[in-house]
């Protein structure tokens, strides 16, 4: 069964930081890419970060360049979203993504979801 578990939400005050995991199981984790989305209220889910499957490349929201940071441990299974210096406005449910391209087609696979909330 093909599971991905997001943790680490939670409050923080502006300027702060939070580090958000998210465990693959059921899959072949270390073949596939593995992203951050992120949706406010009201809004479009948009990519916050991508991190290729060996790890050795990286692409980022101009956003939040410069203030996440995306890794992962394919030992396990696990992605990272390290978030410094956050502002209001990345208020937003953030999901964890992994997707590949099969013989079959697409693969993509989500989480269900961890809630940031920066307020003071």
């Amino acid at each position: 069964q093909v599971q991905l578990v997001e943790s680490g939400g939670g409050l923080v005050q502006p300027g702060g930081s939070l580090r958000l995991s998210c465990a693959a199981s059921g899959f072949t984790f270390s073949s596939y890419t593995a992203s951050w989305y992120r949706q406010a209220p009201g809004k479009e889910r948009e990519l916050v970060a991508v991190i290729s499957p060996n790890g050795g490349a990286t692409n980022y929201a101009d956003s939040v360049k410069d203030r996440f940071t995306i890794s992962r441990d394919n030992a396990k299974n696990t992605v990272y979203l390290q978030m410094n210096s956050l502002k209001p406005e990345d208020t937003a449910v953030y999901y964890c993504n992994s997707a590949t391209i099969a013989t079959t087609g697409l693969l993509n696979y989500w989480g269900q979801g961890t809630q940031v909330t920066v307020s003071s």
